[in-house]
């Protein structure tokens, strides 16, 4: 085979399997979405019997930045996949959906085996979490069983606003480690 057509047949295998991976990350589980208002999630979770949303009670407000938080219960739910959830919200868009997992119905490598066939490696897997991630979002899996999405611009602006220092604890585990 003439070395055009060798490159020719590998750069198609590549592309193929580049497509077999790209599927983009989702910018959120189902029909709730970040950057959705507090309303439309109240509502969308209304509609979703899985979360076990009871309504307003559920919501509440973090003390330190005002911001709303809903937090649901489906723990008394035999049926559902979902155990406690958290959607918080920021300048009152959604920025960080937490998903814990109902380890009775489903386990962390299911979650795991799946999201590397529709989305590829992880950019960052350790024994604690996994992590996929692009400029929109990131979604993280974590042990022992929580799917998490975070609106990675209003994650970094967030983060670029925090002018907190290094502990000194923090700054000595820094230096161990560079020690190394």
């Amino acid at each position: 085979m003439p070395k055009s057509k060798f490159f020719a047949v590998f750069a198609i295998i590549f592309f193929v399997s580049f497509l077999a991976f790209s599927e983009s990350l989702p910018f959120g589980y189902g029909k709730i979405k970040l950057g959705m208002d507090v309303d439309s999630v109240k509502k969308t979770l209304k509609d979703i019997p899985d979360f076990g949303y009871r309504g307003d009670r559920d919501v509440s407000i973090a003390p330190a930045s005002k911001e709303v938080i809903i937090e649901t219960d489906a723990s008394f739910l035999s049926q559902s996949f979902f155990d406690r959830c958290w959607f918080q919200f920021y300048e009152g868009k959604l920025y960080i959906i937490t998903l814990n997992l109902n380890p009775a119905r489903i386990d962390y490598y299911s979650v795991f085996k799946k999201l590397c066939e529709k989305y590829g490696n992880p950019h960052v897997l350790n024994p604690d979490k996994s992590v996929w991630k692009n400029d929109s979002v990131m979604m993280s899996l974590e042990k022992p069983l929580a799917l998490k999405y975070v609106d990675a611009a209003q994650f970094k602006k967030l983060q670029d606003s925090s002018n907190v220092d290094k502990t000194e604890s923090e700054k000595g585990r820094d230096k161990f480690l560079e020690g190394l």
